[in-house]
């Protein structure tokens, strides 16, 4: 049995047990581990320098769309939690509470903040008075907590990390283009960044964000066929600027409302990674977000130390000056084979190999995780090649799982077809809607599937046929899947 063999047979393949896999693949590449306390996880090192990664990169688009990050405490009082209705309502089975201090019971309860609405428009409402105070455009990175009754790692936590940007507004207008902007922005950062291809829309006004006006939202598709919701933008509308009084004088001097977004992404965007690119062998890590870009292997056959090793040091130090993240990987106590089956399994984009013929050759061996294919580069060449070749990584990843979504979107006229769709085949249910919540809760009930989103490109056009549930003419064409 070949070391590639041996190390992945102790992975269950993806094919056999999809969320086994997942698991499994998890702990054996130590991205994350279980914490003692139920519903909790511990992210390593090597599953936060992918967070870090995707932060940095997220970041930096928000600050260049004019944001600035702030701080808010972790600690929400329970009257503030209960001023907007609907709001406190959606997320009462969710939240955690803490009754005491010390050695004293508080007098009043203090949510553990499960978004941030409530504990930022107080403060808002004490920033701004006027016109000339807008627009007010925060970002906070921060974690939440909600008490989940089912949980998965990196997709669904008791605790779990974000961003969440809160912003307020002169007009209505205003604050819906900045809702789309934020939107726009999250589809390209997942679709650049990750190489995840995603469909961008409104949700139904059953599926918004508690207290929203409208929830937008950027879906993929994982490779097992279900949906994954990887980041939202909400229009608050005034819902929170009356229940928290965030108002200020207008430019004829009239007092007003501020209008309101919100918006996030969290860590379970490193899940969404890793299930719609990882395989049988492990991560496939698209190489803008991967930890280690390069690994360079030198293959430790006679007097390798004094020989390849330097070799390989050298070209890894000529890597780093391109920018590039990049390891070498010197241990004595593994064999080159099962060295390459480590780092295929986490995910490394790609290899670099040399040996001692590479070294009197000067020349590298080039293999790529994603195809597994292999080319010979001079050593002199590989600052020109190796980030070109990460880029065709990247582009090759987009490319794999756009084909998968495109053809993992079906249209269906019948309730009957739509069943046969999701217990037979898997991905998007296209199908007419007639808009009534009653039917989107009967599909619910019956299939276990939601409507995931009513892409733009969807939104408005004419629908032909009856809504898939009940017969009436259909106004809507929406998206339907089992989702995560």
């Amino acid at each position: 049995m070949s070391d590639i063999e041996r190390l992945v047979k102790q992975i269950t393949p993806k094919s056999e047990d999809f969320s086994k896999w997942y698991v499994e693949l998890i702990l054996k590449a130590e991205l994350a581990d279980y914490a003692p306390m139920k519903g909790m996880m511990v992210i390593r090192p090597y599953g936060y320098a992918v967070w870090e990664n995707i932060q940095r990169l997220l970041d930096r688009r928000i600050k260049d769309s004019g944001h600035v990050n702030a701080y808010f405490p972790l600690f929400i009082p329970e009257s503030y939690l209960q001023k907007e209705a609907e709001h406190v309502a959606g997320f009462s089975p969710e939240v955690a509470w803490v009754t005491v201090g010390g050695k004293e019971e508080l007098e009043e309860r203090l949510a553990v903040r499960p978004t941030s609405e409530a504990i930022i428009g107080p403060m808002y409402s004490k920033w701004i008075k006027s016109w000339r105070d807008l627009p007010v455009l925060i970002n906070q990175w921060a974690n939440i907590v909600r008490w989940e009754k089912v949980t998965r790692l990196f997709l669904r936590t008791t605790e779990f990390l974000w961003q969440e940007g809160h912003t307020c507004h002169e007009t209505a207008e205003e604050a819906h283009e900045e809702t789309l902007k934020i939107l726009d922005m999250y589809k390209e950062f997942v679709e650049t960044e990750l190489a995840i291809p995603v469909l961008a829309g409104r949700k139904t006004l059953r599926e918004k964000f508690a207290g929203a006006q409208m929830t937008y939202a950027v879906e993929a598709m994982m490779s097992d066929g279900k949906a994954l919701q990887m980041g939202t933008s909400h229009n608050l509308g005034q819902h929170f600027s009356k229940a928290f009084n965030i108002r200020f004088e207008d430019r004829a001097q009239n007092l007003q409302y501020v209008w309101q977004t919100s918006w996030g992404m969290t860590t379970r965007l490193i899940g969404a990674v890793i299930m719609a690119h990882g395989d049988d062998s492990g991560l496939r890590f698209p190489p803008h977000v991967a930890p280690t870009q390069v690994v360079v292997v030198p293959i430790s056959v006679g007097n390798w130390r004094e020989t390849v090793l330097p070799a390989a040091r050298a070209a890894a130090e000529t890597l780093r000056k391109s920018g590039l993240r990049v390891e070498v990987d010197a241990r004595e106590e593994y064999t080159p084979g099962w060295k390459f089956a480590e780092h295929e399994m986490r995910g490394v984009p790609l290899r670099v190999e040399i040996g001692p013929r590479d070294v009197k050759a000067g020349q590298a061996v080039l293999v790529r995780r994603d195809l597994r294919t292999k080319e010979i580069a001079a050593l002199p060449d590989l600052p020109a090649r190796v980030p070109a070749l990460l880029e065709e990584i990247q582009a090759c990843l987009f490319g794999e799982a756009k084909r998968f979504l495109d053809e993992n979107v079906r249209d269906v006229r019948t309730l009957e077809q739509f069943k046969d769709v999701l217990e037979n085949k898997r991905g998007f249910v296209r199908a007419p809607w007639c808009g009534s919540e009653a039917c989107e809760e009967r599909i619910k009930n019956e299939t276990m599937a939601t409507i995931r989103v009513i892409p733009f490109e969807d939104d408005g056009k004419p629908v032909d046929g009856g809504c898939v549930c009940c017969g009436v003419p259909g106004r809507i064409l929406a998206h339907f899947a089992r989702a995560y």
